[in-house]
Parts: structure tokens; sequence; C-alpha cells
């Protein structure tokens, strides 16, 4: 899974699934549920843990276009849906090994939404593939504007390993460890803590998280810093079939040295997911 600012996401969220040769020729259907102990925008969290069930649908086109649409729900916050959103994108190859592609992703969150990621409705993404046969890399660029505005890129270096056979030769199992370091800016963060102390003053849990006392310019100036802002260390271990794919990940995520103060700086991310295509 490649960082969306959104995804994704970032994290809106951008979810992808090794597609069989011959389903290139023909318009498919990709169903994906995810569940994770904690959400995280491009390796960031806040020190709340936030667990989530993610649900998603991309049709993708023989031309290489295709369309998403997805929502996830927060376990320990409110009643109706944490996120929705919305994708469209196309994807090119370029031959067996090259790959690019282009999307944008449009959010949908609640008032007040506690998420990192909410000051950034809109997600326009590029990500290129390159297979060195002995290892993948792949370098993506996001810039997520809305309320505020910021741009992430990602370096994400994995390398697929097969396991062998479960019960037939249909069913392989195999694990793709990978290290992602990513860097951007931070203006979203002014946003989270204003709305962050907002919340706490309706709940009567006082003045909440504060900007620094410093000027205007200031606090400008240190979220619009381009930084490094975390290294991930992933290790998914999947189970595929010529329709599906089931998936346990570990994720390993430690922020930059420059990290705010609220974020938490070191965290453990533990995920299941299953994919479906048709």
């Amino acid at each position: 899974m490649k960082v969306r600012a959104v995804l994704v996401l970032l994290l809106t969220v951008v979810i992808k699934v090794q597609a069989q040769q011959d389903s290139l020729k023909k318009t498919t259907f990709t169903l994906a549920t995810m569940y994770s102990n904690n959400i995280s925008y491009y390796g960031q969290s806040t020190n709340e843990k936030m667990p989530y069930i993610l649900a998603n649908l991309t049709v993708r086109f023989p031309v290489g276009i295709y369309l998403s649409a997805g929502s996830y729900k927060l376990f320990n916050y409110g009643s109706g849906l944490s996120e929705a959103d919305l994708g469209i994108g196309y994807d090119y190859d370029f031959n067996d090994r090259f790959n690019m592609g282009v999307a944008y992703t449009r959010s949908f969150f609640p008032a007040n939404s506690p998420l990192l990621q909410a000051a950034n409705q809109n997600n326009v993404n590029l990500t290129t593939t390159y297979d060195w046969s002995w290892l993948k890399t792949s370098f993506s660029a996001d810039y997520a504007f809305g309320t505020q505005n910021d741009v992430f890129i990602s370096l994400n270096n994995s390398k697929e390993i097969s396991l062998g056979n479960l019960f037939n030769e249909k069913n392989m199992i195999f694990i793709e460890p990978a290290v992602e370091l990513i860097g951007g800016t931070q203006r979203f963060y002014e946003t989270y803590v204003i709305e962050k102390g907002k919340r706490d003053q309706a709940n009567g849990k006082g003045k909440g998280l504060e900007l620094p006392r410093n000027s205007d310019q200031t606090v400008t100036t240190t979220y619009n810093r381009f930084n490094l802002l975390s290294y991930n260390f992933k290790l998914p271990l999947s189970l595929s079939r010529s329709s599906y794919i089931a998936e346990i990940s570990y994720q390993l995520s430690v922020l930059g040295p420059k990290a705010q103060a609220e974020l938490k700086h070191q965290q453990s991310l533990f995920g299941f997911a299953f994919y479906y295509q048709f």
C-alpha cells in the first residue's frame, strides 16, 4: 500500500491489489476491508489511540483509469462514519518494470473531526515504481490541500519473498518487507491543535493544546518548513489466490527529530486486510 495522502493515505486512504495478467484486458472490481489498531497520517499519530475499520471499492478499466470510493469508522469516536472519500486515477505501464500513476482523492470529514488529515480534504498524488527484480522502488509525491495545504514525498523500497504454498499450488504465501522514508510540511497540525482545543473546551477539559506563544510569522514558518517526518518499517504477511488476498501486517513508525510534541514519536501498527477482485 502506497502513501496517499491517503490518503490518504492518505491518508485519505488508496488501496491496491496485485492484479492478475488477464485482468488487464477487462474491467475489474476490487473490494477491500481493513482493520488497524491505530490510524496514522504519513507515519504520524496522536498520543490518543484510534483503532478503525475501513471499506473500499475500486473499479479499474482496461485503459488504466480507475474510480474508488471508501470510508472508515473510528471505534472510539461518534456513532457515524469518521471519513468518506471518492477518488479517480490513472496508471500507465511503460514496460514490465516501470509504472507511473496519478490520482486525485476528495475526502469528507464530520465537524470537529479528531483526525490529523481533516484540514486537507483534497489530495493529488503522483507515484512512480520501478522493479529491479531483486528490489522494488517507489517514489511518491503528494499535494494535500483544503483548509491548509501541505506537500509530502516518500521513498519506499520493498522485496516480495515467496514462502511457498498452503494446501495446494493455488494458495501462495509471501511477505514483502519494506522500508519507507517520508518528508513533508506540517501546516495541517496547526488546524489540528485549534480544533482539539475547541473540542476539549466543549467537553469541559480546559484549554487543551495551545499554539506556541510566538508571533504568527514564527508559527507559520515552523509549519511551512519541509522536514523528515517519519521512518516506517513494514512487514506484511499475505495469502494470495487468483481472486483474493488476505493479509496480516505490522508497521513500526518512528518520527523524525523535529516532530511535534503532541504526536506519538514511536508506534507499532497491527492490521488485518482482505482484498477480493472480480
